[in-house]
């Protein structure tokens, strides 16, 4: 009888423990996220969501990737294989659907373009008709590049005007800090900051010449929106409270996370600082505006804008470039966060 009971315990044992372990391993959903680009500001709440253990809060295993460029994770996303979610101009990824890819904006945060010209602060250029006979950097194949006609355009000029020379990326900000171009076209919060210690700059943005469009949020693939929606949209809310959370204050400590959660890359805290002042312009400018929360006005403007330099048919309606309603409070999503 005692050999029985040992073993009838041993079983119920063995049940309790079969029937603990698959909870355990449905705990902590995977997402693997795309960013934008090498590590900058822009990429803030994210390593802030990471050093705090927000990810893990709300269950979620989080394996982030550095990019290279907002066209390259587009890319990458819509082929749909490695990455969840993906961080990056939502133009480029409007773009990118367009053209068939089955991608759609989750949570914008940026809601105007930071693209834009930038140009010597003592030189006598103040718009782009000025630029006429200036050599001017570029990138080809960027977001960027399709703008570039519209932009010379409302200055009465033609690329044959200018002298246009398309360099990497990499190597913009470094050419035009050392006086080699007289204007250079990229993302204002990222360049201004990163030269104006060599050489003190002032912005041209796109948007003063009627170019506006959503800009840097997050975007998913429809099937792995499919596969992964709760995960997805805690992911993305996480991410939204965290952008909130630097801008009542924080900026200091989201300095501190990125540059501790990305130390190989040697990152200067005075230039993140500087990056993450400049970002705040191009946000919702309407506090009743949540970060992250769609707001259709938003896409009617960039489709609009898209169709204008012929970067999109109006194939689609602005609608179907997004998903509504993912984002949720940061309470329903890990309570832990906010306590």
């Amino acid at each position: 009888m005692k050999a029985l009971l040992k073993k009838a315990r041993q079983c119920v044992a063995a049940m309790v423990v079969c029937s603990w372990l698959p909870v355990a391993a449905a705990a902590e959903t995977d997402l693997a996220v795309r960013l934008d680009w090498t590590p900058w500001a822009v990429q803030a709440p994210f390593h802030l969501a990471m050093q705090k253990g927000w990810f893990k809060a709300a269950g979620l295993n989080v394996r982030m990737e550095d990019g290279n460029g907002s066209v390259s994770t587009v890319q990458m996303l819509g082929a749909g294989d490695h990455f969840d979610v993906g961080h990056a101009s939502l133009a480029a990824m409007m773009i990118g659907r367009d053209k068939g890819m089955p991608l759609k904006a989750i949570a914008p945060f940026m809601t105007s373009t930071d693209i834009g010209a930038l140009v010597p602060s003592d030189s006598d250029i103040v718009g782009p008709a000025q630029l006429k006979g200036k050599k001017v950097l570029y990138t080809a194949g960027s977001l960027e590049a399709p703008f570039i006609d519209f932009f010379l355009k409302a200055g009465k000029l033609s690329r044959s005007d200018v002298d246009l020379l398309s360099v990497d990326a990499s190597a913009k900000a470094a050419t035009y800090a050392v006086k080699r171009a007289d204007a250079v076209i990229s993302t204002i919060p990222f360049i201004l900051p990163s030269v104006t210690r060599q050489r003190q700059s002032r912005p041209l943005p796109f948007s003063d010449y009627g170019l506006d469009m959503v800009s840097f949020g997050l975007f998913t693939n429809e099937k792995k929106l499919e596969e992964k929606k709760e995960a997805i949209g805690k992911f993305a809310s996480i991410v939204a409270y965290g952008w909130q959370y630097i801008m009542d204050g924080h900026e200091a400590e989201a300095v501190d996370a990125i540059v501790a959660q990305r130390p190989q890359a040697r990152l200067d805290k005075g230039i993140l600082a500087e990056q993450l002042n400049a970002l705040k312009p191009y946000f919702p400018q309407d506090r009743k505006q949540q970060i992250g929360m769609i707001n259709p006005d938003d896409f009617k403007k960039s489709v609009s804008t898209l169709h204008k330099v012929g970067s999109i048919r109006y194939k689609l309606d602005p609608d179907e470039y997004y998903v509504k309603d993912l984002i949720q409070p940061i309470a329903n999503v890990a309570p832990e966060i906010v306590k």
